[in-house]
C-alpha cells in the first residue's frame, strides 16, 4: 500500500467516532480527499460528501461509515464510578478488563472497565462473562463530585485499542468496522482523480449506521443517486471454530466479497463480477437473502428505489477491539470500484 493511503489509514483508525459524534473523524476524511474531488460539503446530520464531477447526468452514490460502536455514561455513583450502555453491538464479554477513553466535553480522560477480582469471586461464577450492567469504568476519580469535573452523562467512551500492523499484510484494530470500508471509498476516487469519468460520484462517509443505518438513509436523499455501491465488512470465517456449513466461508487475501440476493440490484452484482474477471481481481461470493444490515440497505429503499450494490472486506473478530482485514483486500476493492465507475455511461439501464 502507498505510503500516504497508510498514513490516513492510521489516522482513520486512531481517531474515535462513535455514532453520533463523528465530527473529529469527518475532519481527518476530509484532509485525506480533498486533492481528488471537486468539492466537499457535510449535512446536518453528519454526512460527509466527497463529490466529483457533479453535474454529471448519472449520479452514483459510494457509502462507507465512520462511526463505530462504542459506550455512553448513563450514571455516575457517589464513588465516582461511572456505569454505561451500549452505543450499538457491543458484546460485553469482551469489554471486562479493557482499557477506554471517556471524550468529555472539556477533552478525553482515560479509564479502564474493571470487575471483581477472581480471587474475590466465588468458585462457581469464575469465567463467566458479566452483564453490561454489573460493569463499571474506572476513572480514578475520589468521588462523584470529582468525577463530573471531567465526565457527563451522555459522553461516549471508546475502547483504546488502535491501529496494529501484522504478518502478511494484515492490521488490526477496534473501528475497522466500517473505517476500512471509508478508507477504500476514498481510494476509490483517488484512483480515478484525473481520469474521463461519465458520472457525478458522491462518496459519502456516512454516520450512524450503528444504531440503525440513519445516515445512509438521509444521505441517500440528499445525492439522489441512479445507483450506487455501500462498502462494509463482512465476516471471514477463515479461523478456528467457525462452521463454514453455517456462515459460509470467506478468507483474508483472496479479496473482497460481493453479494448476490435481493438487497443487490442484478445487474450492478452482475457488473462487479464482470469488472473482477476481467481485471484480475480476487473476489469472494455471498449468498444475502434479505436485507444485509448495511448501508446498502438503506441505499436501495431511498426514494423510489437505488440499483445498489455491495462491496465487504473480509473481517475477522467483528464488533471486537481485535478486528482484522487485509491491507490487500481493502486495495482490491478500492480497485473494483474505480474500474466499475470508469465503465459508467449516461443513459445506462439497471431494471432487472
Amino acid at each position: 500500500m502507498r505510503k500516504e493511503s497508510l498514513v490516513f489509514l492510521r489516522k482513520l483508525l486512531g481517531t474515535p467516532s462513535p455514532s453520533g459524534f463523528e465530527s473529529q473523524i469527518q475532519r481527518v476524511c476530509k484532509s485525506y480527499a480533498e486533492p481528488f474531488v471537486d468539492e466537499i460539503h457535510k449535512d446536518v446530520h453528519g454526512n460527509q460528501y466527497h463529490v466529483r464531477n457533479p453535474k454529471g447526468e448519472l449520479r452514483v452514490m459510494l457509502a462507507g461509515h465512520v462511526d463505530e460502536i462504542a459506550l455512553m455514561v448513563h450514571f455516575i455513583d457517589k464513588d465516582g464510578y461511572l456505569s454505561f450502555v451500549a452505543i450499538g453491538g457491543i458484546d460485553a464479554s469482551v469489554l471486562d478488563g479493557q482499557r477506554v477513553i471517556v471524550h468529555g466535553e472539556e477533552g478525553d480522560v482515560a479509564g479502564v472497565i474493571g470487575r471483581r477480582a477472581i480471587h474475590l469471586t466465588a468458585e462457581k461464577d469464575r469465567g463467566i462473562a458479566q452483564p453490561m450492567h454489573k460493569l463499571w469504568i474506572d476513572i480514578g476519580a475520589t468521588s462523584k463530585k470529582d468525577a463530573e469535573k471531567v465526565v457527563a452523562i451522555g459522553d461516549p467512551a471508546t475502547i483504546d485499542a488502535g491501529f496494529l500492523e501484522l504478518r502478511n499484510g494484515r492490521i488490526a484494530a477496534r473501528a475497522l468496522d466500517d473505517r476500512i470500508g471509508a478508507f477504500v471509498v476514498l481510494e476509490a476516487m483517488r484512483l480515478i482523480a484525473g481520469k474521463k469519468i461519465h458520472c457525478a460520484v458522491h462518496a459519502v462517509t456516512t454516520v450512524q449506521e450503528e444504531i440503525g443505518l440513519r445516515g445512509a438513509t438521509t444521505s441517500a436523499y440528499v445525492c439522489e443517486p441512479h445507483v450506487g455501491i455501500a462498502v462494509d465488512v463482512g465476516h471471514a470465517t477463515d479461523y478456528p471454530d467457525c462452521d463454514d456449513k453455517q456462515f459460509g466461508h470467506f478468507e483474508l487475501d483472496l479479496g473482497p466479497i460481493l453479494h448476490r440476493g435481493p438487497n443487490m440490484n442484478p445487474v450492478v452484482a452482475k457488473q462487479l463480477v464482470q469488472i473482477a474477471k476481467q481485471k484480475k481481481i480476487g473476489y469472494q461470493m455471498m449468498g444475502s437473502p434479505r436485507g444485509t444490515g448495511t448501508d446498502a440497505n438503506a441505499m436501495q429503499l431511498s426514494r423510489g428505489g437505488v440499483a445498489t450494490g455491495l462491496v465487504a472486506i473480509p473481517n475477522r473478530y467483528m464488533h471486537s477491539p481485535v478486528e482484522m482485514v487485509s491491507l490487500e483486500d481493502a486495495e482490491n476493492a478500492a480497485r473494483l470500484i474505480a474500474e466499475w465507475i470508469l465503465t459508467l455511461r449516461p443513459g445506462m439501464k439497471f431494471v432487472p
